[in-house]
């Protein structure tokens, strides 16, 4: 019901806008909540013990020197994504990666009051990116999606549809990478978010260029076919191969001339 997904929204954000530091490093309930409003499964909706899609996800690093450790991906789904929460119960109690001891290092002393600028916060997203980078390439298969959360604040997406991990670019672009709360107000941003999570080789733009060049290519042929039906009627071999020529020639001259005029 639209009024209800309305009321849902402005709940959700009116909630973790103003949530406290101590409950938004509870990132596991930021996330259940928000696959509630997108429509996707949480992880706590799939089998239990099911490492495709979980919390707290264990990975192992392998090291030169032929040693291994453990880290933990704060949430992970095989072929979907890994995600990496600014926030998240391990960065807290003054560790290496608490945030409050990495942001007290970008703000100056007279600022603090004021909290930390949106450099600062830019930078520790940074930081969380890259984790979330290390996290991958000890995976199996390189997910499409990265994604870096500051609870509380934005969802920031980055993609390599490719599946190398060569490089994970802001997705849709830089523009537009950075969701924040306000901005789940829009169908078309949860939509977004939902196929992250369900399905997010359908957000490849270049699926999507195959797709409409395969329907572009289909409609054409029926046109052709449709002029040829109608023009080649008593005539012999050699004058409907003429024609048929002449009908593509048309039809390309048609193409350009659309084009031309799309690009101005």
């Amino acid at each position: 019901m639209p009024g209800k997904q309305s009321d849902d929204v402005e709940a959700f954000i009116a909630h973790w806008s103003a949530a406290p530091i101590s409950e938004r490093a509870h990132y596991q309930t930021f996330i259940i909540q928000l696959c509630r409003l997108i429509g996707a499964p949480a992880p706590d909706d799939e089998r239990a013990g099911d490492m495709d899609y979980c919390f707290e996800r264990p990975i192992r690093f392998r090291h030169d020197n032929g040693l291994t450790t453990t880290g933990w991906i704060d949430c992970a789904k095989r072929d979907c994504f890994v995600l990496e929460a600014k926030q998240s119960l391990k960065r807290r109690d003054g560790g290496a990666l608490d945030p409050a001891a990495q942001l007290a290092l970008f703000s100056k002393p007279a600022a603090r009051s004021r909290g930390p600028s949106q450099e600062a916060l830019d930078r520790v997203m940074r930081v969380a990116k890259r984790q979330a980078e290390n996290y991958a390439k000890a995976l199996d298969e390189w997910p499409p999606f990265l994604i870096t959360l500051d609870v509380g604040r934005s969802i920031e997406l980055w993609s390599d549809f490719a599946r190398q991990g060569k490089i994970y670019a802001p997705f849709p672009d830089r523009a537009g990478y950075r969701i924040t709360l306000d901005q789940l107000r829009s169908a078309e941003v949860r939509e977004r978010l939902r196929r992250v999570w369900v399905d997010p080789m359908s957000l490849d733009p270049a699926a999507r260029s195959a797709a409409v060049t395969t329907e572009i290519a289909t409609s054409l042929a029926l046109l052709v076919k449709s002029i040829n039906s109608r023009r080649q009627l008593g005539l012999g071999r050699v004058e409907r191969a003429a024609q048929a020529s002449k009908t593509a020639r048309f039809v390309m001259q048609c193409i350009f001339a659309m084009f031309s005029d799309s690009m101005g």
